[in-house]
């Protein structure tokens, strides 16, 4: 069965055939440029020949005598002779000659064409004479401004032919020399890459590839990875989706296609595990070194998305604490049970009476009438859940009269619940118990949400005021080994910077802190734009 050559087999006859062919092709032009190095060569010197023949006092006067070949076929020969040239022709004005290597050509008339030098031009090419094909040299022989005669000097193309063999066996040489050099260089150089690719076939490393972009971007986790220069060399799906990073990031340093402070977890590379905020998502960061035979290559960031499970442990702190607040209501009620049961017993109906129209059973916020001017519906349970804890821990949670929201687009209600949850649980926190928490939340005219929440606690010392908004800022006392403090501020911040709006804090009148977020009206759609009409009619 036939088997398809291996990928050092393949490099090996590619290079050598390439090899080969610019061997052949350099050796047709070098026997190319030593042939005209020949032909010039052999030119220059029939030049210098014929002018020499013509310029010959001697040879000008026989022109004059009664047997003018007597005179010049010796000098001619002779010149031949001691130039090894061919032939060295002289005839007159008629192209009779004068002189000839063969003396019974003496007296005829050339065969060639003796009208170029006969009109005084210098005449160089390839002619077919008594003698053979010759490469030639044609000067006119001039006498007081006249052309008496014609000089010709000669060198057959077979004695040119012969010169270029002779030097052939160099330049082959030289060639065969170069081919060997090349085909050993073909050989090292396919043995390299066939190790360099760990001795991996083309098939096998298309193998490797799909198994690997099936695993990047198969995996639940975030992969991004950098050089050691700090360029992002790897990013799967899933780390573009949480980091929210375009396509074409591949190549770009991190610190221009990423936040800062992941970007600086890259630089770092801190051994623990740490929460950043990508955007407003919430992601467990853990960086760790890549190294290739022993030596750094860059760096690997694995992200895992925290947001649900964040907001998942908010919701059981918020359940925990409606709990702990239903089970004290449930003792206090069972409390005034035994107390209207008793004052029946003793026969005491108008105080029992007396003693149930003195209890408050709302359990709402103070100021609770103004929620039925935040018309949506999430909102409003947001602002009963947190009354309802505020009461069991003995806050006085009081909402503005002046409190009239109705959210023009679902998105803005997603995320008046961040501001506002976070927030006021800020606020509850900050005041413990037997405090007070003021809240005023209400749309302008101009379609701009206002948010005022004060409290009466420590309140924000001015020094921390520049970094409350950074993720992992905490005014709360304890350790925060478990990442879950620091985060709410940080995402609200987010949130406000998003919508285009100012979040600012301030030492409030209760003598706490007083949060004011102000966020501009929603950006104009077609369906904003109805949705107004409709409110306006």
């Amino acid at each position: 069965m036939f088997r398809t050559p291996s990928l050092r087999t393949h490099l090996l006859l590619l290079q050598v055939g390439i090899v080969f062919l610019v061997i052949s092709v350099t050796g047709v032009v070098a026997a190319y440029l030593q042939a005209d190095s020949i032909r010039d060569a052999h030119q220059a010197r029939m030049v210098g020949v014929a002018e020499s023949v013509a310029r010959l006092p001697s040879v000008i006067e026989a022109f004059a005598e009664e047997n003018p070949a007597a005179t010049i076929d010796p000098i001619a020969e002779l010149i031949r002779q001691a130039s090894d040239v061919t032939y060295v022709v002289v005839t007159d004005a008629e192209g009779i000659r004068y002189s000839h290597p063969n003396p019974e050509r003496i007296g005829e008339k050339v065969s060639t064409d003796p009208s170029v030098p006969l009109s005084g031009e210098t005449f160089v090419g390839t002619e077919q004479g008594t003698l053979g094909t010759s490469w030639r040299v044609k000067v006119p022989v001039w006498s007081n401004g006249d052309v008496i005669g014609t000089a010709s000097v000669g060198v057959l193309e077979s004695e040119l032919t012969a010169d270029l063999l002779e030097r052939l066996p160099i330049l082959v040489g030289w060639l065969i020399a170069a081919a060997v050099v090349g085909s050993i260089g073909a050989f090292s150089i396919s043995r390299l890459v066939w190790r360099r690719i760990h001795r991996q076939e083309p098939e096998q490393i298309a193998e490797l590839l799909q198994s690997r972009e099936a695993l990047l971007h198969g995996v639940g986790e975030g992969l991004l990875a950098t050089d050691r220069l700090g360029n992002i060399t790897l990013a799967n799906d899933e780390a573009k989706r949480l980091l929210g990073i375009r396509e074409d990031v591949l190549g770009l340093p991190a610190a221009e296609a990423l936040e800062q402070p992941i970007a600086q977890l890259l630089l770092e590379r801190p051994a623990d595990e740490r929460l950043v905020l990508a955007g407003e998502r919430i992601l467990l960061a853990k960086v760790s070194g890549a190294t290739v035979g022993g030596s750094s290559v860059g760096a690997m960031l694995v992200l895992r998305d925290r947001t649900e499970l964040h907001a998942v442990l908010r919701d059981l702190s918020g359940a925990r604490d409606m709990t702990q607040a239903l089970r004290a209501q449930a003792h206090e009620f069972s409390n005034r049970l035994h107390v209207i049961s008793g004052l029946l017993e003793l026969g005491q109906a108008q105080a029992a009476s007396a003693f149930i129209g003195s209890i408050d059973t709302s359990g709402s916020p103070t100021g609770a009438s103004a929620l039925a001017s935040v018309t949506d519906p999430e909102l409003g349970a947001l602002l009963l859940a947190k009354g309802a804890i505020c009461r069991e821990k003995g806050i006085e949670l009081v909402i503005d009269s002046d409190s009239v929201l109705a959210p023009s687009e679902p998105s803005l209600g997603r995320d008046l619940i961040t501001i506002l949850g976070n927030l006021i649980d800020n606020a509850i926190e900050a005041v413990v118990h037997q405090g007070r928490i003021e809240l005023l939340v209400c749309e302008e005219a101009d379609s701009s949400v206002l948010i005022e929440i004060h409290d009466d606690g420590p309140g924000i010392d001015p020094a921390m005021r520049d970094s409350l908004w950074e993720l992992g800022t905490s005014t709360k006392a304890g350790n925060n080994h478990d990442g879950a403090r620091g985060i709410g501020l940080a995402l609200v911040h987010r949130v406000v910077t998003r919508r285009r709006g100012t979040i600012s804090v301030a030492a409030s009148d209760l003598g706490g802190a007083a949060f004011t977020v102000l966020l501009p009206p929603p950006a104009i759609t077609p369906a904003n734009a109805t949705k107004q009409a409709a409110g306006r009619s």
